[in-house]
């Protein structure tokens, strides 16, 4: 049975529901597809991805193939009620409720997993860890799954090379649909668009100091750009570092941006981004943000602990008084700004997304006896959504002619 806050709150989550819907034509279509063949007629699905709009379609396009589907969130902070209330009532076992402490989220996706699950769909790898660790016991009907995200991957194959994981996962974030389209311009929005509606205060003028400069960072840094704003970058990785600067750039350590930012988003899938020593240094009124998947990437218990007293500033804003007056502000819990402070990448780029994913859970369907290693999404998989949402945005692109394909692919000229 369904676990939410209040099903009386379906009528508006429906409603954000169809509107995601009608701008997701990649997924609809695969939605038809499975409504004909039913590839998971039979077989139990758990979902454990942000609770909103646009992961509701996913669960029901997978039930629309014939699959039992079992939804929670994969964050305390992006799961929204009232989506959770609607996508229950539309018969989708959900597990999911807003602002919940770290036990009661942990025990939804407890729940979520007593179904004994034959593909999981994971964002972050909770469910990969529960199903490896305390819950092995609901792991004994399991094909494979799919992974969302680059937090999550790097966990997968840190279990692959350990024999630690339950199943044969695939590396959704790898795509290059993921790449290309959601990491980079996904991010790059919905990021911004989580710290301005939050903040309510002007970008241009500002330096923003973005940690991480991925496929994730190079789109919150571009957009930044976009906005007027005064671009830092900090980075571990020498390449990712060279590339930030030749496009135009401002290249330091996190120690050497502190004391310059107005606004920081962490964007690395690492912890300890930004720490005390950096909150020293910081000017009064500093915005912290994280874009990453775990809460760990702002010290917040370091800032707490410094802190001489926090309180709340705004919705979704903690402001943090330090010793000698500076106040510091929190955006999200230190969670994923884009969803604890917003709603998520836009429903044309997860429409190419959650096709990939539900693609993906097909492939692992029709493929029983997954080794228990990190798979690539299948090269045709990945073709086929790019362009699938090629014709649903009206677009066309040449093709190489026999002769072309002759020349690109041998030696003689």
């Amino acid at each position: 049975m369904s676990i939410v806050k209040d099903l009386s709150l379906a009528g508006s989550g429906q409603r954000k529901i169809d509107w995601v819907r009608s701008y997701m034509p990649a997924l609809g279509g695969i939605e038809e597809r499975f409504a004909k063949e039913q590839p998971f007629r039979g077989l139990r699905i758990a979902v454990s991805v942000h609770l909103e709009a646009k992961t509701a379609n996913l669960a029901l396009v997978l039930r629309k193939g014939g699959a039992e589907v079992y939804l929670t969130g994969c964050n305390p902070l992006s799961t929204q009620d009232d989506v959770a209330a609607a996508v229950a009532a539309a018969g989708v076992e959900t597990f999911g409720i807003r602002g919940v402490d770290e036990a009661g989220y942990t025990q939804l996706l407890r729940e979520t997993l007593k179904c004994h699950p034959h593909i999981i769909i994971d964002d972050g790898g909770d469910l990969v860890n529960l199903l490896a660790g305390d819950c092995a016991q609901y792991a004994d009907c399991l094909l494979g799954g799919c992974e969302e995200t680059t937090t999550g991957i790097l966990r997968l194959k840190a279990r692959e090379k350990a024999g630690a994981l339950p199943c044969g996962m695939v590396a959704v974030n790898d795509a290059k649909s993921k790449h290309y389209y959601d990491n980079k311009y996904g991010s790059g929005q919905s990021v911004w668009d989580g710290i301005m509606h939050t903040v309510n205060l002007i970008v241009a003028g500002k330096t923003v100091v973005v940690a991480g400069y991925g496929w994730c960072g190079q789109g919150v840094a571009l957009r930044a750009k976009g906005m007027g704003a005064d671009v830092i970058v900090t980075e571990v990785d020498p390449f990712k570092a060279l590339d930030a600067t030749m496009n135009g750039f401002r290249v330091m350590t996190m120690d050497e941006a502190a004391p310059l930012g107005d606004i920081f988003i962490t964007v690395t899938g690492c912890k300890d981004v930004i720490t005390p020593r950096h909150f020293t240094r910081m000017k009064d009124g500093a915005l912290l943000s994280n874009a990453g998947h775990f809460d760990v990437e702002v010290d917040v218990a370091g800032l707490k602990a410094m802190a001489l007293r926090h309180y709340p500033r705004r919705e979704n804003i903690e402001g943090y008084v330090l010793p000698g007056g500076r106040t510091l502000n929190l955006l999200g819990e230190g969670r994923l700004v884009n969803l604890a402070c917003g709603n998520g990448h836009p429903a044309e780029i997860m429409d190419m997304s959650f096709a990939v994913q539900a693609l993906t859970a097909e492939w692992v369907a029709k493929h029983p006896g997954l080794e228990k290693k990190v798979y690539k999404v299948p090269e045709e998989i990945d073709n086929e959504i790019a362009w699938v949402k090629l014709r649903a945005m009206g677009l066309s692109i040449d093709t190489l002619t026999p002769e072309q394909e002759a020349y690109i692919s041998g030696w003689e000229v």
